[in-house]
Parts: C-alpha cells; sequence; structure tokens
C-alpha cells in the first residue's frame, strides 16, 4: 500500500478525519478526534496504528516489518513497514484494528454520531 492508498481506505471509515497537526511531514487520521493512524509524508514505508498490547507482540514476533510504535507508546502502538511482506490485506486488517479499538474508546454519544 502506498500513502494515497492508505490515505483513501483510512477516509472512506466513518467519522474520519485527518490533518498534519504535528506539523507539515506527519498526516494524522483521527476518528472522534482521537488518533488512530500516523504516516510521514516523506517517508510514507511506515506507518504507526494502535494495537490490543497482546496482538502488538504477536505481531512483532510473527513480523519483521512491524515493530514498538516510533515515538509512540510502545505497548499500544505498532510502526508497520509497507515495503515488506506484508500482504494488502494484513495491512488492512491493522489499520481497521486500530480504528475499531479507537472507537470502542469514544463516549457512546460520540460512537452513536459515527456510525
Amino acid at each position: 500500500m502506498n500513502i494515497e492508498e492508505i490515505r483513501d481506505y483510512c477516509l472512506a471509515k466513518s467519522g474520519v478525519t485527518e490533518g498534519l497537526p504535528f506539523g507539515g511531514d506527519t498526516l494524522v487520521f483521527k476518528v472522534g478526534e482521537k488518533l488512530f493512524l500516523l504516516i510521514s509524508i516523506s517517508d510514507s514505508t511506515n506507518f504507526n496504528v494502535k494495537c490490543d498490547p497482546e496482538w502488538a507482540v504477536e505481531l512483532r514476533e510473527q513480523h519483521p516489518e512491524i515493530k514498538p510504535g516510533y515515538h509512540m507508546n510502545k505497548k499500544h502502538w505498532n510502526t508497520v513497514s509497507t515495503d515488506g511482506n506484508l500482504t494488502h490485506r494484513q495491512l488492512c486488517e491493522m489499520i481497521d484494528h486500530s480504528y475499531d479499538l479507537v472507537l470502542k474508546s469514544l463516549p457512546k454519544n460520540i460512537r452513536e454520531n459515527i456510525k
């Protein structure tokens, strides 16, 4: 997946917004004002996604393309390389998981307005 495919995939989800709150190089995707994916515009071969801590460790053990989240809470975030052996489906699954985790963490009234 390239950055445009990732962007299109994220923006197709309900309630997603994009922005550059950390400067002009880090594109951030949010649902309900909470981050679920970050990607560098200048080096879009990696992105950060939120992950269940147990699954995060399992993914890191199984795939060298998945590392603890760069500049993030390493328990809850993974940095995922898009230029390795991970399939399009696997990348989408991690994006979906991150989106779902963040969506579930939102207050009920905000969740209901998103769906």
